[in-house]
């Protein structure tokens, strides 16, 4: 973490202090107990996997109140009014923020949403901790997020194996060479690579296009950040890339599944 981005600093020092309240809360043991009685996990990777096989959009589409660049994206938020809008736009997973203190988001809205629909969900997280990875299952998450910035190659792995015997899926997400080069150690099968430099907040998606040669063509990559329209996809088609994680876009718009199916279709 000493590398990591201000922003990214501060919210890892905040989610630190989170779950050691959460552990004074519920302790470890009764988390891990709730765990194992979640309902089946949804197949997170073979839903997106299924569509790219076939060349068509695999869209996983983003629940999110607010981000700390951006503010409040939508005021009228009803994540499960939201989830339904996505799975009738097309959506092929959701991907639902958590996070309270710079997102606005809560473990009730993943709850609530995936109650709604039969898609499979991410919960978009800041994990440095085994505690989030059991809760995680404890909600419902269907696949978690590992972000390569905010964990070391023994986390890394470490999470990932225990999200693994959870039935769950792993996406592992990087921003640059250098993180990519440590995630590929782990041979993971689904890698997401976020458009947005960390430092500046400005997006590119020559990002995913320069990264992409680096990794082997039997894994799923998913672009995310950055894509706004039809030509963005059309961009990523071009370069053999059908999967996508998108948020904003659809957050500011009054229907986010019309939204989602004008930009994919």
């Amino acid at each position: 973490m000493t590398n990591a981005p201000n922003i990214l600093k501060k919210i890892i020092t905040r989610k630190q202090q989170e779950i050691a309240q959460c552990k004074k809360t519920i302790p470890l043991a009764g988390v891990i107990e709730q765990s194992k009685y979640a309902s089946n996990t949804r197949g997170f990777y073979q839903a997106l996997k299924t569509k790219v096989d076939a060349k068509q959009n695999a869209v996983i589409a983003e629940i999110k109140k607010a981000s700390p660049s951006k503010g409040i994206l939508r005021k009228d938020f009803n994540p499960k009014e939201i989830a339904k809008s996505y799975e009738l736009g097309g959506a092929t997973c959701l991907s639902i923020l958590t996070d309270k203190d710079f997102f606005q988001g809560d473990n009730q809205y993943l709850i609530n949403a995936r109650a709604a629909v039969s898609l499979p969900v991410l919960r978009k997280e800041f994990i440095i901790d085994a505690y989030q990875i059991y809760e995680a299952r404890a909600i419902g998450s269907d696949c978690i997020l590992l972000i390569t910035a905010c964990l070391t190659d023994t986390q890394m792995d470490e999470f990932s194996s225990l999200a693994i015997s959870l039935s769950m899926d792993v996406l592992i997400e990087v921003h640059n060479l250098g993180e990519l080069k440590r995630t590929l150690k782990l041979n993971l099968p689904m890698i997401g690579i976020n458009n947005r430099n960390l430092r500046t907040f400005k997006v590119s998606l020559q990002t995913t296009i320069d990264l992409l040669k680096e990794i082997k063509e039997d894994t799923l990559v998913i672009t995310e950040s950055g894509i706004l329209n039809a030509e963005n996809v059309a961009l990523m088609k071009s370069n053999n890339i059908y999967s996508y994680l998108v948020g904003e876009a659809f957050m500011r718009k009054p229907n986010p599944g019309q939204a989602l199916r004008e930009i994919f279709t």
